[in-house]
């Protein structure tokens, strides 16, 4: 399963995570653009475990990236301090900053073969992909979404996707029925998620691919989830359900390339639009939309044709009595 697990971690470690971090708004700890811009090199040790044998070298190479995803979660009240706000929103971004440490202890128990509180530990190395996409990606995709829409469901998307999270590590420590609880929290955060951003792709004045990778990150977004969410009901109620082998195949490897990197990847070409045409606005408004519409229906309507005025022929002017000829006589 490592095959699988291990190429999945290392895409989480060296590129969602910062590329996350540098699409974050709003006022920054002194210490997060310093942490991300180190953050490839400090996952490097731990990104070297993972090919390792289970060992204290291993476990101590582990250490490194689980320190650092330490000082990510510190952001978290740092950055509370400064907004002084747990709106939806803010709840997201802060459940995304601290959801990487989780990953972190995992791995280091798991390259310790350490059974950290009694779990086997096959579930502690899936627990590390976990809590980098459906930690870190989902909480912050959910707070970007709400960014863009701060609707009703934008709110109950940037607040169940963290509750979701939470219930499902909750479920770990207390039995099936609790993370089943939890999945079906996160399905549906993830389902308002998907909604939002099909809505949002509806409205966007962006190009093709853009458009295309939000698309593909909404619709690959409903199937994992509700592998996700049959897996955890055949967990509590002994249906048949996949394996987890199998679950890392089809689950793990969809969030990972179909949802959370489309998602980062359409969001960073938005952003990359916005700064170099701040004049453009990604959604224009209704006004501006109904404008062109009413240009385009006038350009499309061809104009009446008058009528070519036809002239009358000119009668043929009569000789003049003066013009006639006349013949003398002889």
């Amino acid at each position: 399963m490592s095959i699988l697990v291990n190429p999945v971690v290392m895409i989480g470690m060296f590129w969602v995570v910062p590329t996350g971090l540098a699409l974050l708004d709003g006022p920054r700890p002194p210490g997060l653009v310093p942490l991300r811009r180190a953050w490839p090199l400090l996952a490097a040790p731990g990104a070297l475990a993972l090919w390792l044998p289970r060992s204290g070298f291993s476990a101590g190479l582990a250490a490194v990236y689980a320190l650092a995803t330490v000082a990510l979660a510190l952001q978290a009240p740092a950055r509370l301090a400064l907004t002084r706000s747990l709106r939806p929103r803010e709840i997201a971004v802060l459940t995304a900053l601290a959801a990487p440490s989780v990953a972190g202890l995992a791995l280091v128990a798991e390259r310790a073969s350490y059974p950290l509180f009694g779990f086997d530990l096959d579930l502690l190395a899936l627990t590390v992909p976990h809590f980098h996409f459906a930690g870190f990606a989902a909480a912050l995709v959910a707070g970007l979404v709400c960014r863009a829409d701060d609707g009703p469901t934008a709110r109950f998307a940037a607040l169940s996707v963290p509750a979701g999270t939470l219930l499902v590590l909750a479920g770990y420590f207390v039995d099936d029925w609790a993370e089943l609880a939890g999945a079906v929290v996160l399905t549906a955060g993830m389902a308002a998620v998907a909604v939002l951003t099909l809505r949002e792709r509806r409205e966007l004045a962006a190009g093709r691919l853009t458009r295309a990778l939000l698309a593909v990150s909404a619709l690959v977004l409903v199937v994992t989830m509700l592998l996700a969410l049959s897996w955890a009901l055949g967990e509590a109620t002994g249906l048949p359900h996949l394996s987890l082998t199998w679950m890392a195949a089809t689950h793990g490897l969809g969030n990972a390339l179909g949802f959370a990197v489309c998602a980062l990847l359409a969001r960073r070409r938005l952003q990359t639009d916005r700064t170099n045409r701040p004049d453009r606005p990604d959604r224009p408004d209704r006004a501006d939309r109904a404008d062109r519409a009413d240009r385009a229906d006038r350009a499309a309507t061809p104009s009446p044709t008058l009528p070519t005025p036809t002239h009358p022929a000119h009668p043929a002017h009569p000789a003049h009595p003066a013009h006639q000829r006349t013949e003398l006589p002889a």
